[in-house]
Order: structure tokens, then C-alpha cells, then sequence
């Protein structure tokens, strides 16, 4: 079993049932991928998107979607 890379073509067999044993397998290569330079990513703030932001977008779609209606 190995891990595969983004946008390797993936098979039909990766679909079907895995034992136990193949499960623990693909548990363990994910683990010993996982570097720390993937860990940063998750220890970093992000700033996000301000939530005036988000509501204004919102209520401009409501609008929007108000006016389709009638």
C-alpha cells in the first residue's frame, strides 16, 4: 500500500472494503508522511473574514434573491 500524490489517478480498488490490517497500514503511512512543515499550517492564526463582511454578503444575496421572487 502506499499514499498516493495529488493528482495521481486512483483506482477502482481503493473503493472497496479494507481490512483491518490494510486500514491500520494506511493509518500508519499517513502518520509517518505527516511533517511538520504540514503541522505549521494548523498552528498559524488566521485572520478570516470579518464578520460584517460575511453579513453584508448575505443580506445583498437575500436581496437578490428577494427581488428574483416577485
Amino acid at each position: 500500500m502506499r499514499i498516493l500524490k495529488p493528482g495521481e489517478p486512483v483506482t477502482a480498488d481503493l473503493f472497496r472494503e479494507w481490512t483491518p490490517e490494510e486500514t491500520a497500514e494506511a493509518y500508519r503511512l499517513c502518520r509517518e508522511a505527516f511533517t511538520a512543515a504540514d503541522l505549521q499550517k494548523y498552528t498559524e492564526l488566521d485572520e478570516g473574514i470579518p464578520a460584517e463582511e460575511v453579513l453584508a454578503e448575505m443580506e445583498k444575496m437575500l436581496r437578490q434573491a428577494d427581488t428574483r421572487q416577485q
